[in-house]
């Protein structure tokens, strides 16, 4: 139990289901998932940055939609998927985006770079294609104070033509 200004809070017990783990827990009610994400659970990828939801840095997929972790009470969360950058990894190495991130130098300090990864992951799971406009259109809820983005978009397209490459070509009249 949590004694706070002069109240008992009690813990509750929920369940979360990150990176295609479950977890149990017990929490306070007023449990922010990014706290849950850190503190409890040790996957300190999301970062806190803002406080007040305008930068983007503790950005997680919840659904595949991404959403604000320092915003989202934890227990609202249960029956949901959560990912987080910690599963975004490729059989255990890093996912082309991470990768093409370095390559081009999308990530300076690296503080902001966990938000990014998720809304761009989303961004190409529902455009495959998408044009410049759109892709700073997605990245503008995410703010960086180190790159300028040029080297984002750069990064995100290297991976967007990369994948088109080695998409299979579909042969016109086949059958």
């Amino acid at each position: 139990m949590l004694i706070a200004k002069g109240f008992a809070m009690k813990k509750e017990l929920i369940e979360l289901r990150i990176n295609g783990r479950t977890h149990e827990l017990a929490i306070e009610p007023n449990k922010l998932l990014l706290d849950v994400l850190r503190q409890d659970l040790g996957l300190t990828g999301s970062k806190r940055a803002c406080d007040d939801s305008s930068c983007g840095s503790c950005t997680v997929q919840v659904d595949g939609v991404p959403m604000l972790s320092c915003t989202m009470l934890a227990a609202s969360c249960e029956g949901q998927e959560i990912t987080t950058v910690e599963g975004v990894a490729d059989r255990g190495g890093l996912a082309a985006l991470q990768k093409a991130y370095g390559d081009f130098g999308g990530a300076q300090c690296g503080f902001c770079t966990p938000g990014f990864m998720m809304t761009v992951r989303w961004l190409l799971a529902n455009n495959s294609d998408p044009t410049e406009d759109e892709i700073r259109e997605a990245l503008s809820s995410n703010l960086c104070r180190c790159t300028g983005y040029s080297q984002m978009y750069q990064a995100i397209r290297a991976v967007i033509d990369a994948e088109q490459k080695a998409a299979p070509t579909e042969m016109v009249g086949a059958k």
